[in-house]
């Protein structure tokens, strides 16, 4: 049987790391490349952009602080000994939800006519949320301590926060 080569392994293993970053750069990069779209009601003056931004970013710091300390609690002193099937649901609520769900939320904002894409956010909302509780009800209920839970909550109720703040800037 052929085993996976390192580098194929090594990737698998960051795949949840790269992906907590995803949403920061890609917000922030499609900020700078659209900075003078009025959708966006960015200011040359302070307080620069709407308190959702702001908003935006604290909980997104918050958020992203929880996962790194979730996945070096997973290395250390876990020695990344999770199951092939929680790292599947992990990966797939940051990548099948979180990624639409940007790609989604982007377009809203800029849109001229943001209720169009209000359905398709609310659908892949709910299977993102179905994922994570899948992730947290099956994995992590019983094995997770303290430590590791206040991590979870940082990930996912900074996250939540965060789109919400998104949500409330387009459709306010």
């Amino acid at each position: 049987m052929h085993k996976p080569t390192f580098r194929k392994k090594g990737l698998r293993n960051y795949l949840s790391l790269i992906l907590l970053f995803m949403p920061a750069i890609l917000f922030g990069l499609l900020i700078l490349l659209y900075r003078e779209n009025g959708k966006l009601r960015l200011s040359a003056h302070f307080p620069y952009a709407s308190w959702q931004f702001y908003a935006i970013g604290l909980f997104g710091i918050i958020a992203t602080a929880g996962g790194i300390l979730d996945w070096q609690y997973h290395r250390n002193p876990l020695n990344m000994k999770i199951p092939k099937k929680e790292r599947d649901a992990e990966a797939f609520a940051l990548g099948a939800g979180g990624v639409p769900m940007f790609v989604l939320m982007w377009f809203a904002m800029l849109s001229p006519r943001p209720g169009n894409f209000l359905i398709p956010i609310i659908i892949v909302l709910i299977y993102t949320v179905v994922g994570i509780s899948y992730d947290e009800f099956v994995f992590h209920i019983r094995r997770c301590g303290k430590q590791e839970n206040r991590y979870h909550r940082m990930l996912v109720f900074g996250n939540g926060l965060a789109w919400i703040a998104w949500f409330h800037f387009i459709y306010y």
